[in-house]
């Protein structure tokens, strides 16, 4: 299972979710996270239809979305989001 985590540099909401997926990281060893930069990454964000920072995609094993989250997610949304990506 993969957590994208796209976010931008000046913003707040995104340390607070940095956080969140650093709690649930201890949490779930296994979580492979992937932080893109808005700008520096602007193709995946396209892609990946970014609207807004932070935005917190999780994928299950063969790459699909499971989850998607728009602003700052708490600790037990991004664990039943990876339990859904099992």
């Amino acid at each position: 299972m993969q957590l994208l985590f796209f976010a931008s540099t000046f913003c707040e909401p995104c340390i607070q979710t940095r956080a969140v997926i650093h709690e649930a990281s201890k949490l779930v060893p296994a979580l492979k996270v992937a932080e893109l930069d808005v700008v520096a990454d602007a193709a995946e964000a396209e892609k990946a239809g970014i609207r807004s920072t932070p935005t917190v995609i999780v994928l299950n094993g063969s790459g699909t979305e499971v989850f998607r989250a728009e602003g700052v997610p708490t600790v037990n949304q991004v664990l039943v989001a990876l339990a859904k990506a099992v």
